[in-house]
């Protein structure tokens, strides 16, 4: 197995671990209620994605 050979500096270890952040989800708007929700999945409120309904949604 390898071993290393000199020390690792901090900002050499940093620059390796700058990738590493979470990212933010990316939302927009429902083409059919203009609710916010989340990219590319199906609206929670109307149950609609891309002008399809695929959760038909009760009423109350």
């Amino acid at each position: 197995m390898g071993n290393p050979k000199h020390k690792v500096t901090k900002s050499k270890q940093g620059a390796r671990r700058s990738h590493h952040t979470v990212q933010s989800l990316s939302s927009g708007k429902c083409g059919n209620c203009s609710a916010v929700k989340q990219s590319h999945t199906v609206c929670p409120v109307c149950g609609y994605y891309d002008k399809k309904e695929y959760i038909k949604q009760k009423d109350l």
